[in-house]
């Protein structure tokens, strides 16, 4: 679980930004791209991760390794029913992030559905029999042209970005759309999902093989991006509290164009083109709402006039990145 309590300094937010771009990077490596004392960084690092303030975890690419589809589901649920739930969403193994959000829709989650079959019993049986649930609306992930796990906080200069980029496993130029994966490859996964950061010895010990050999398996995986690792953190945490899904309806002929460009925007943590409703889905964090009205405006606006948003803001994460968070211990009256 994943505590959302603890306080950053500007320095924090740099070397959470560093393990982000770098999951699997020493100490050393981090503190050489950041120009900062090792020690610093690891007695800073080792202590947010130790308090859950971040997760050093991975995730897998379900659509490459052919585990199942993502789906985004809108849920609208009675009144004064959002946090119940939103903690019974979070708490099925098939969610990978819960949000409490405006707009119509009250609840908004993603799930991996592994069959068709499945995704119809959850979204006609499972979910809409969630005690407090009145409806829901789904969109299914067609393409991926941002993770979560793909981003990091915008706190870094290019040089330190490139120094960062040394220390880590590159993927090949045109990874496969589909692969399965062996059952090794799912232990040396499930391993990292675990910790990231493992070393190689250590995970060498797990599977009972060489170290080249572990270091081995890691590197195809991260090279066909079957596997992402990722440092999971609030976005609160780094400075960026406003954070919101926007829903896009976009031209068929400008999709992709605008799919790569919202990607490569600093603020945009995720953004994948879907089936229903809307075209893209993209989820933004920044630090306050005039950088999201800007956002909106200027660099959506500026990307075409034949694009329709629909802009929620969110408002309490129950889950994301596969991990519950922790709920704010209730202020005591005096």
């Amino acid at each position: 679980m994943m505590s959302d309590q603890v306080k950053f300094d500007d320095l924090d937010r740099r070397l959470v930004a560093a393990l982000q771009v770098s999951p699997r990077a020493s100490w050393g490596e981090i503190a050489r791209a950041l120009a900062e004392q090792e020690r610093t960084v690891a007695r800073r690092l080792q202590r947010l991760i130790s308090s859950h303030a971040v997760r050093v975890t991975a995730i897998h690419d379900d659509l490459r390794c052919g585990l199942g589809s993502p789906v985004h589901v809108q849920v609208r649920v009675d009144p004064g029913a959002t946090d119940r739930v939103g903690e019974a969403l979070a708490a099925r193994q098939d969610t990978r992030g819960v949000f409490a959000v405006t707009g119509t829709a009250d609840i908004w989650c993603e799930l991996v559905a592994t069959s068709k079959d499945q995704l119809h019993d959850i979204l006609t049986a499972e979910i809409p029999c969630t005690v407090g649930v009145r409806d829901t609306c789904a969109h299914a992930v067609l393409r991926t042209f941002i993770t979560v796990a793909e981003w990091h906080a915008p706190y870094l200069s290019d040089e330190e970005i490139a120094a960062l980029a040394r220390a880590t496993v590159a993927s090949v130029p045109t990874p496969p759309e589909r692969a399965t994966l062996t059952p090794i490859e799912q232990k040396v996964a499930s391993l990292l999902v675990t910790n990231s950061r493992a070393s190689y010895t250590d995970l060498a010990a797990a599977l009972e093989v060489s170290v080249p050999t572990a270091r081995r398996w890691v590197t195809s995986l991260l090279e066909r991006r079957l596997l992402h690792l990722r440092a999971e953190v609030s976005p609160a945490l780094l400075g960026l509290p406003v954070q919101a899904q926007l829903c896009l309806v976009v031209r068929p002929t400008e999709l992709e164009r605008v799919g790569i460009a919202l990607a490569r925007h600093p603020g945009v943590r995720y953004c994948a083109a879907t089936a229903g409703t809307y075209d893209l889905v993209v989820e933004v964090s920044v630090a306050h709402e005039g950088e999201l009205y800007g956002f909106i405006t200027n660099t959506i606006g500026g990307l075409s006039d034949q694009i329709d948003v629909e802009a929620t803001l969110i408002t309490r994460a129950y889950k994301r990145g596969h991990l519950k968070t922790c709920r704010p211990a209730p202020e005591e009256s005096e």
